[in-house]
């Protein structure tokens, strides 16, 4: 069955993008659905760091194995979890439903990213947030550079009947 465009089934990773700003509205927007996400017990335990300083992007790209590209990218956003929500052990997942949401949104204003995972590592925690010199009361999980993308990729089809089990 053919279906209109979703952002579920276009949404890629991308790593590599145009030396082109994103419009602050389009970024506000980024975080609005971000911030519409559910939570455990509403407790929307977020805070998001936006960062376009080149040293610091080039920095950040330390922080893990995987986080090169972020150096080259316009900019990223750094999710973070208040230490103090009610349900700190919910607060990963809650981020989880944020940044998805926030990537979606990016698909469908033209912009790409991808998530690079600091959170469980806490090694990789520790030296974004003394890198950003984020408050001790916040908690990095992860980056998200994003950027218009250089090229235009198709998602793969991951459907698999095999790992459905109808009861």
């Amino acid at each position: 069955m053919e279906t209109a465009y979703n952002p579920i089934f276009h949404r890629v990773s991308v790593r590599q993008f145009l030396e082109q700003p994103v419009e602050d509205e389009k970024t506000e927007l980024l975080l609005k659905a971000a911030m519409a996400a559910p939570s455990s017990t509403n407790q929307q335990p977020w805070e998001f760091y936006m960062v376009k300083d080149k040293t610091l992007l080039e920095n950040l790209s330390s922080c893990s194995p995987y986080a090169s590209c972020i150096a080259r990218a316009p900019q990223a956003i750094v999710p973070v979890w208040k230490r103090d929500c009610r349900l700190p052990e919910f607060a990963p997942i809650d981020l989880s439903i944020a940044l998805e949401n926030l990537w979606l949104q990016a698909d469908m204003l033209g912009l790409g990213g991808v998530w690079l995972s600091l959170a469980p590592y806490e090694e990789r925690m520790k030296k974004a947030e003394q890198i950003l010199s984020l408050p001790e009361n916040v908690r990095a999980f992860a980056l998200f550079p994003y950027g218009y993308p250089k090229a235009e990729r198709t998602q793969q089809n991951r459907y698999d009947t095999a790992r459905v089990h109808w009861m």
